[in-house]
């Protein structure tokens, strides 16, 4: 078989975990290509921009301690710093930072470019080449052939991706780019038991049209804890988040349309993450509390758009803003985007090696 390229590592998929994984592979002196459907869009935060928090935090300083990357770019893209826990003892202190979604784009496609032996690649795989039981490379879309010795899958919501809003069903991989249907089929092809997982964004609003002086602000610490042990100042300039709450008349006309949420009419069969509800999920198993806790967190210096923490929904896009205008200071709120809730297939963990490889091939 014909090859174009021979890498001895090829890394499918170019968010936090493929970004680490293809340059963890390169700083070991493995030849590397990371390939990507879009390679604008390396790193790029498909939900909250923010990295940390409540142990995520502390996963990745130990990312950073092992020589990871991300932590000293969130150090140089981060606009609002925060120790989670502060006032505790140090093993449950966890730092958190919210970032400039596209600086932090920008700096990590830098930093992997800058490092020896990784390769970018723009394409979308369709198939795993298999011999004899083992991999020896992937096809691309465009009919290219890697050649490998080892392939690493960080997929994402990408494989079999499916948006839902309200009624209206489409495949994606996140908005606005396509779902990975080939590679997700080619994976069942060859014996990987596969499930469904579901999660959920929440919708992106005009700054322009929110009543800042109807919520509380939410400042950044005054003393900067960085994530990376490499990190010696925080360079960019630190902003305010603020908190808004939901209250019983929104919680009402949540209730009063289940129907229309795809999560709730039916159309979900996805398991949703555990620590990431949906509002409605919220309305319903919390039906004792009048009101649920929002986050505004604005996405960087160079733009109006806000991220609406703690509102994920896959309601109708239309609903989405009247019922946003439910709530004070969103009296005039503009949606720039809606949010969406998205099934995708995951491979059984159950079928890993503790080396993380697959037991079957």
């Amino acid at each position: 078989m014909f090859f174009d390229e021979e890498f001895d590592v090829i890394v499918i998929g170019a968010g936090h975990a493929g970004c680490e994984a293809a340059s963890a592979a390169a700083r070991l002196g493995a030849e590397t290509a990371l390939i990507t459907i879009n390679l604008d869009l390396i790193g790029q935060m498909s939900c909250n921009p923010a990295i940390g928090g409540i142990a995520k935090g502390h996963v990745v300083r130990e990312i950073d301690a092992l020589g990871g990357i991300m932590g000293r770019i969130i150090d140089r893209t981060g606009i609002q710093f925060r120790l989670l826990n502060r006032s505790r003892g140090p093993a449950v202190q966890s730092p958190r930072a919210q970032a400039d979604r596209s600086l932090y784009r920008v700096e990590m496609r830098r930093i992997l470019e800058e490092t020896s032996n990784l390769h970018l690649r723009q394409g979308a795989v369709v198939r795993l080449i298999v011999e004899n039981n083992t991999v020896i490379g992937v096809e691309l879309q465009d009919t290219r052939c890697l050649k490998a010795k080892s392939v690493v899958i960080a997929a994402g919501t990408f494989l079999n991706g499916m948006i839902h809003t309200g009624p209206r069903t489409f495949s994606a991989g996140r908005a606005g780019e396509p779902a990975s249907i080939d590679l997700a089929e080619n994976l069942k092809y060859l014996g990987l038991s596969v499930g469904r997982l579901k999660t959920g964004t929440p919708p992106r609003l005009d700054g322009r049209t929110i009543d800042w002086h109807a919520f509380e602000a939410q400042p950044p610490d005054d003393v900067i804890v960085p994530f990376s042990f490499s990190t010696e100042t925080i360079e960019q300039p630190q902003i305010q988040c603020y908190i808004g709450y939901t209250n019983d008349i929104l919680h009402k006309e949540i209730r009063n349309n289940l129907d229309k949420s795809p999560l709730y009419s039916g159309k979900i069969k996805g398991i949703g993450p555990r620590y990431c509800p949906s509002i409605e999920d919220k309305v319903v198993k919390f039906a004792d509390k009048n009101r649920h806790q929002l986050f505004l967190e604005p996405e960087g210096h160079n733009t109006n758009e806000v991220y609406l923490n703690g509102f994920s929904t896959s309601l109708p896009a239309e609903m989405q803003q009247n019922l946003l205008r439910k709530i004070d200071g969103f009296e005039n709120v503009k949606i720039i985007r809606p949010g969406y809730a998205i099934e995708y297939d995951f491979v059984d963990p159950r079928q890993l090696k503790p080396t993380m490889e697959t037991s079957q091939i």
